[in-house]
Order: C-alpha cells, then sequence, then structure tokens
C-alpha cells in the first residue's frame, strides 16, 4: 500500500489491519481519484471512516489543504498517526479517534464544511445515506462537493440524496464506488 501520485506519491503507507479495517487498494484508490481528480486546487477533506487514512493522504498529496480522518479503532488511528508522519507535513492533516456521528458532532461546533468526503463504514449503506443526510442537514457538504462511498458491489445506492445526485458509479470486483455531487 502506498500513495499513488502528487508531492507524496511513492511512499509507502502502514496498515494496522484488524477486523473491523479494510484498506482500499491502491487499484481502487488510483481508480477513484481518476473519477474524481485526479489532482485539486485546495480545500478540506474528511475520511469519516479512515482506517489507515490513505484516501485522506492521497487527497492532501494531490492538492487538497487539509485532511480530517476519523476512526473509532484505536489501531486504526495507530496507523493514521504513522501514515501522518510519512508525509512530513504533520500540519496539514488532524486525526481523530472517535465516533462518526461525536465526529460530525464536533465538526458542526468547529462549523467546519468539506469539498471531498470519503465513506467507507464497514459496508453499512445505511449508515452512509444516515451520514450523508445529517451532513448536508448541518451545511458541512459544501457546494459543489463530491462525496465518495465505497460500498458491497450489489449495493443499490439512491440517485438522490437530499440536494446531492450521483455523479459517478463503477464496480471494480466486489466494491462498488458511487460519488455523489452536491450542486454548486
Amino acid at each position: 500500500m502506498r500513495i499513488i501520485a502528487g508531492k507524496y506519491g511513492g511512499r509507502p503507507l502502514k496498515a494496522e489491519v484488524s477486523e473491523e479495517t479494510r484498506p482500499t487498494s491502491d487499484q481502487i484508490k488510483e481508480s477513484v481519484f481518476n473519477l474524481i481528480g485526479p489532482y485539486f486546487e485546495g480545500g478540506l477533506v474528511l475520511d469519516l471512516y479512515a482506517g489507515t487514512g490513505a484516501l485522506g493522504i492521497e487527497a492532501v498529496s494531490r492538492g487538497m489543504d487539509k485532511a480530517y480522518l476519523v476512526d473509532a479503532d484505536a489501531k486504526a488511528v495507530k496507523s493514521i498517526q504513522k501514515n501522518i508522519t510519512i508525509t512530513k507535513e504533520e500540519d496539514k492533516f488532524y486525526p481523530y479517534r472517535s465516533p462518526a456521528a461525536k465526529a460530525l458532532m464536533t465538526f458542526k461546533h468547529k462549523q467546519l464544511a468539506f469539498d471531498l468526503i470519503f465513506l467507507d463504514p464497514p459496508y453499512q449503506d445505511d449508515q452512509i445515506i444516515g451520514d450523508i443526510e445529517e451532513m448536508v442537514k448541518q451545511e458541512m457538504v459544501k457546494p459543489g462537493a463530491l462525496i465518495v462511498c465505497e460500498t458491497k458491489y450489489d449495493s443499490q445506492m439512491p440517485e438522490t440524496i437530499r440536494d446531492l445526485t450521483i455523479y459517478k458509479q463503477r464496480k471494480y470486483g466486489t466494491t462498488l464506488i458511487t460519488i455523489y455531487e452536491r450542486k454548486a
């Protein structure tokens, strides 16, 4: 597992793999970034079920300003912190050991709004839909933002969630990537 492109490209990432942590493969990660970028001109990224932090770190490597990396699992947060150190730009990353709902409350109070959001809970489609609804309701999703959802290949993701619509959807083996866009 590695950072694929951008200013940190080629650097290896560490993973404390547990039953709750399923790192996104490099192949899927590269495909996702080809669908949404592949490079960015600033903005805030949120990885709400970060695991190793690979998606948020990749986004900053490709031009996002800062990444908020959330995971409830202690081993996952340990991996995130090690991987942040690999970038040598620790000030661009905010790791949180917290359940997703609690982290969202923290971000609401900080009045944070995101340009790019990754949602990859342990294959819980209903959780993704609820998270998106809550983030939109709390004004944490900027106009023009993209939300990248990783689910099982046979998931039935809704065409719209509040004022977001499916921008792109692709299957990769046993994984379905659904990208929602909030119109600007």
